[in-house]
């Protein structure tokens, strides 16, 4: 039986992506683009590699610039025809597999993380999901969902992306404690904390925008009430879940690029240009040469 047997991926995408503004005023900052992929292409592609066939997107107002990128254009598509650019056409339907679906719902109010995945029960009903944060992008030889989706066949639960950071940056972040590996890189948590500081942090061990989830989790979100910023905090209702069922954390194989802040993402519009199999060799020669002049 295939290990591919989570069918569906959130996106949390109703933020308004302040840190960046003015480039995102009219503009999601999921639409930003590493060279010449948006943010949220790169989040759908790592979900749909790891067995998603249903998008859930979670968007608040002047989101409509994501729903229309994984649309059809049918003027485009015939300007390009006309114009012979087919490689450009077949790069555009090539966006969104044909069997694959988009949903979108609106979060009413900007109510935290939690609140965000809740409003995916609708769609997601009782079973496992994944929830992927686009800010986050990691750049990983298999990508990151579908290393934690093998990880849930293997050992069931949840599953949190984890990675160590610097102690004086917990408070940026949900934090684990965990018990001894079960596995390589797999271990059982025992407790979380949204953004503690780093004198009461448990660990320096941070949870970076990858989950996959039990239905079970909809059931906690409902009882947490507000935390942390007077928002319902996706941490409280996992913190919930622990008592109940296993929930593990996994340190992903890979390299993670925070595009929620300036600088991370101007690193991974470097690192992912140099790696480009089209502009990669051009690039790299124009920032050697740039170098001399530093």
């Amino acid at each position: 039986m295939s290990i591919y047997n989570v069918k569906t991926a959130v996106f949390p995408v109703a933020g308004r992506g302040t840190r960046f503004l003015p480039a995102t005023k009219a503009s999601p900052k999921e639409m930003l683009p590493i060279v010449d992929k948006p943010l949220i292409q790169y989040a759908a592609e790592e979900a749909l590699s790891a067995g998603a066939e249903t998008l859930v997107f979670i968007t608040g107002s002047s989101k409509r610039a994501i729903e229309d990128h994984f649309d059809t254009d049918p003027e485009l598509d015939a300007a390009l025809l006309a114009q012979g650019k087919q490689d450009l056409l077949d790069t555009l339907r090539g966006i969104l597999p044909s069997w694959a679906a988009c949903v979108y719902i609106r979060q009413s109010a900007p109510l935290g993380l939690g609140h965000a995945v809740l409003c995916a029960k609708p769609v997601v009903g009782n079973a496992p999901f994944m929830v992927h944060l686009a800010d986050d992008l990691i750049d990983a030889k298999v990508p990151c969902l579908r290393q934690m989706v093998k990880v849930h066949a293997t050992h069931g639960g949840s599953v949190l992306g984890v990675q160590t950071v610097p102690k004086s940056e917990t408070d940026k972040y949900g934090i684990v404690s965990v018990e001894d590996p079960i596995a390589p890189r797999v271990s059982r948590i025992s407790h979380i904390v949204e953004k503690p500081k780093p004198a009461k942090a448990p660990s320096n061990l941070a949870v970076v925008g990858r989950y996959l989830l039990t239905g079970q989790v909809f059931e906690e979100l409902t009882q947490v009430g507000k935390g942390a910023g007077g928002e319902i905090q996706l941490t409280d209702g996992i913190a919930r879940l622990l008592k109940k069922e296993p929930v593990y954390a996994y340190e992903f194989e890979g390299k993670r690029y925070d595009c929620g802040s300036k600088l991370g993402y101007l690193q991974a519009t470097v690192e992912f240009g140099l790696n480009h199999n089209k502009l990669g060799k051009d690039f790299r020669a124009y920032l050697k040469q740039l170098s001399k002049t530093l």
